[in-house]
């Protein structure tokens, strides 16, 4: 081996390393970032579960029984609510993952038996499972504690206590994995393909030398972007049409709300996926700073949006972040449609935020792209 040789091809490559400042930037902001955001985000314990409360007999023995959830740091009853219906609402739009009904007769547990119900979100068989066992383990562990005080003032005399906790699991009773996960799935797959085949529209143009010729024409930036996002638009919302086929035909998961709603819905978030990679390939030079721009973008949504940990677990900066994809809403409208077959005006928020994104995102694209070559 030529050592003369051997050090001109090395430093050749740091020159070529240092010209391509953005991929050398990258390459350590990347690791850095995503440890950062991943030692935060991934947690595979459940505490803290929103639940909502619908207290009937708001009496002392009521709200010992709601302090005792909250006490088991497993809850939060963040919402008191005056009616069933407002309780239901609030599992639907997945505000509180849990709802507590505590019956008017709840203070005569003493003398005879009394059933709160405890409502349970299904639709993440993980917090669901975890608020199902923590229920009653609470449940059972307050019945004991008014037990032990009974004893003691009553001596050997066995007090009767009857606190029958029911439970009702909402949208998946059987807690099925694949319930919750096919629809993330759905979205996490026509996210990623739909960023990669944009993200190198413009840099293939440069690297083939044909965007020279783009550049003379009197065709506008807004036309150029647009006539770029038009065909693979075509493109995703066909694999968006197979996928959601599959996954009801395949796996079995139907969708319990209107379909006609999700396809609507699934058209406004492939436009805004595809946006995102257009504005990656206004940024990039060349297909390797393209393709690590997509996975900037990919990688966190993961983790970030809900697909595989549960939001609420996150620290609030980690799912603030978590709150500038797409992704993130659109898991919400997915798992809302063919889950809970819930409708639009609890949906209200996701699509407003999905719509202003892709307006917001070919916007930039736009202005970004210029009509000259440096």
């Amino acid at each position: 081996m030529n050592k003369t040789r051997l050090f001109a091809i090395i430093k050749k490559e740091i020159i070529h390393i240092k010209r391509d400042r953005i991929s050398l930037v990258i390459s350590f902001i990347m690791p850095i970032t995503m440890l950062l955001l991943f030692g935060y985000a991934v947690a595979t314990e459940v505490d803290h579960i929103p639940m909502a409360v619908f207290d009937q007999s708001k009496t002392y023995e009521s709200r010992s029984y709601i302090e005792a959830y909250k006490n088991s740091l497993y809850f939060n009853p963040d919402f008191y609510v005056s009616s069933i219906e407002e309780l239901n609402r609030l599992l639907d739009e997945g505000k509180a993952k849990a709802g507590l009904i505590i019956p008017p007769d709840f203070s005569q547990y003493k003398v005879k038996m009394v059933k709160p119900l405890l409502k349970i979100d299904g639709s993440d068989p993980t917090t669901a499972r975890t608020a199902l066992s923590s229920g009653i383990m609470v449940s059972q562990m307050f019945s004991n504690n008014i037990v032990q005080k009974e004893l003691k003032v009553k001596g050997m005399k066995m007090p009767s206590i009857r606190i029958d906790l029911s439970t009702k699991v909402e949208y998946n009773p059987e807690l099925n994995t694949q319930v919750f996960t096919i629809p993330g799935l759905l979205g996490l797959i026509m996210q990623n393909i739909t960023i990669i085949l944009t993200a190198f529209a413009l840099v293939r143009e440069k690297e083939r030398g044909t965007i020279e010729q783009l550049i003379v024409t009197p065709i506008k930036s807004s036309e150029l972007m647009i006539g770029k996002l038009l065909p693979y638009i075509l493109i995703g919302y066909t694999d968006f049409l197979m996928v959601l086929g599959l996954s009801m035909y395949w796996f079995g998961v139907p969708v319990r709300g209107n379909i006609y709603l999700l396809l609507l819905l699934g058209l406004d978030f492939i436009t805004c996926a595809l946006a995102i990679g257009i504005l990656i390939s206004t940024v990039a030079q060349t297909q390797t700073q393209a393709m690590q721009g997509a996975f900037f973008v990919l990688l966190p949504t993961i983790i970030l949006s809900g697909f595989i940990f549960p939001r609420e677990q996150m620290p609030t900066v980690i799912r603030a972040i978590g709150d500038i994809f797409p992704l993130t809403y659109f898991l919400v409208i997915l798992r809302g449609i063919i889950i809970k077959g819930i409708d639009a005006s609890l949906l209200v928020h996701q699509i407003v935020i999905i719509t202003l994104m892709s307006v917001f995102l070919l916007t930039v694209a736009i202005l970004r792209f210029k009509k000259r070559l440096d």
